[in-house]
């Protein structure tokens, strides 16, 4: 989706003369812009445009936001409290209240739209209307730290269009700019789907089969450093995912959130000087997301413990683990040998489903809730295996041990419960033990 800003940029020289000229430019761009009412303001709320007498479209004005729209007047308000949610949950997130009234042209059937209102609306965002899609036109003017900025979003009525092109819009009056194209756009889609309080995905359903049958983009190609926004759905959709798996995700929210306040600054702040330690981690669990991408799917409680230690077991020794059922693949604590037998034993119940049975680590009869690993080595994952409440198995390789509850992926949030599990040396006494 295009923004088009058009800035006009004044030269400080040094002189106190040329800073003050400078202020008063800014200054005076900053009255022309918000000072002086559009025609669409003049308007009355709720009254049908003067310029055509079978006009459909009306104005709404709320605190934050100015709509014309030839919706419904009742889909007119749902629209208008949607947005008024949104930007509320994304000043909160990037500490930063909403800059003046937000315009905004949403239109049903442009062909309802009164020429007078038309010749006022700008073309190249009259041409995304008619292209089915939406855009963020903005104006902004800065000298130093300071500056003024005037965006007007225009939009399609379908499919969180007008949500997407608000986020461009606070961003521009807000902070000036709205990122490189990988954040802006990402960040965008993210807020059109936020829901307060819900961290499961919930993309269209369209766009989850997308990204599930597409060949998987590389991360590193998602990063897109230039701020001139633009590209497909389909790049929307890849943006989407990668910022929806650093904002969910533990492992990398707290620095997501502070890279996002410097690149709406303009700072030069790159993401592998942010995320480059640990670039392996996140290149795989983006690849883990990718594949297991559906509705409901909860990131954060999917993420990977990399923090945890591993051990080779020795004769008399033992590593033993607590595992939730409620958690995605999580450590055991245990590096095994290829060829060797191990024993385990597990202790505690859980229940892998918001209305299933309690059982034990052997789970139902249909193998819903039984102990499950995996090997993980050099970031690389085997096959799922079966465990249940105690036996032995040999290693099919050298790998570190990884241990769930078989449930399903995209309601791990209704499981409960947990049990605790001890690996030792098949026929080895275990004598002391290292525990999670």
């Amino acid at each position: 989706m295009l923004f088009d800003v058009n800035q006009s940029r004044c030269e400080l020289h040094g002189t106190m003369r040329a800073a003050k000229c400078a202020a008063a430019a800014v200054l005076a761009f900053s009255l022309l812009l918000f000072a002086l009412p559009s025609t669409a303001c003049a308007q009355r709320a709720g009254k049908k445009n003067k310029a055509g007498a079978n006009s459909t479209v009306q104005t709404y004005p709320s605190p934050h936001f100015l709509l014309h729209t030839d919706l419904p007047p009742g889909e007119a308000r749902e629209l208008l409290k949607q947005l008024e949610v949104e930007v509320k949950l994304i000043a909160v997130y990037w500490g930063r209240p909403p800059s003046g009234i937000l315009e905004c042209y949403v239109a049903k059937d442009l062909a309802t739209w009164p020429e007078q209102l038309l010749n006022s609306m700008e073309p190249k965002g009259i041409a995304k209307i008619r292209e089915g899609a939406g855009v963020c036109l903005g104006t902004t003017m800065s000298v130093g730290d300071r500056f003024a900025a005037k965006a007007r979003v225009y939009a399609v009525s379908k499919e969180g269009v007008p949500l997407h092109e608000a986020v461009h819009g606070y961003c521009q009056q807000t902070f000036g700019r709205s990122g490189p194209h990988w954040y802006a756009e990402g960040m965008a889609e993210l807020g059109h789907y936020w829901l307060n309080g819900q961290k499961g995905v919930n993309a269209n359903p369209y766009v989850i089969k997308y990204l599930r049958e597409s060949p998987p983009r590389q991360l590193a190609d998602l990063i897109v450093t230039d701020e001139e926004l633009g590209g497909t759905w389909q790049d929307y959709a890849w943006w989407w995912l990668l910022c929806h798996l650093l904002e969910n995700n533990p492992n990398y929210s707290a620095e997501f959130r502070a890279l996002g306040p410097e690149l709406l600054a303009g700072k030069d702040t790159g993401f592998r000087q942010v995320f480059g330690a640990r670039i392996k981690e996140l290149t795989f669990e983006y690849d883990f997301f990718l594949q297991h991408l559906e509705t409901g799917y909860r990131v954060d409680l999917c993420s990977w413990d990399w923090k945890r230690k591993f051990f080779t077991l020795i004769a008399g020794r033992a590593v033993s683990a607590t595992i939730q059922a409620n958690r995605g693949w999580q450590p055991s604590g245990l590096t095994v040998s290829a060829n060797t037998r191990y024993e385990y034993g597990a202790t505690g119940t859980w229940r892998a489903g918001k209305d299933a049975e309690t059982v034990d680590a052997g789970g139902a009869s249909e193998g819903r809730g039984r102990l499950v690993g995996i090997l993980m080595k050099d970031y690389q994952i085997g096959e799922e295996f079966e465990l249940g409440q105690s036996g032995s198995f040999t290693a099919p390789a050298d790998g570190n041990l990884y241990l769930r509850c078989r449930a399903v992926w995209n309601k791990l949030a209704d499981n409960s419960g947990r049990i605790t599990v001890k690996f030792r040396l098949k026929g080895q006494d275990a004598t002391s033990s290292t525990e999670k």
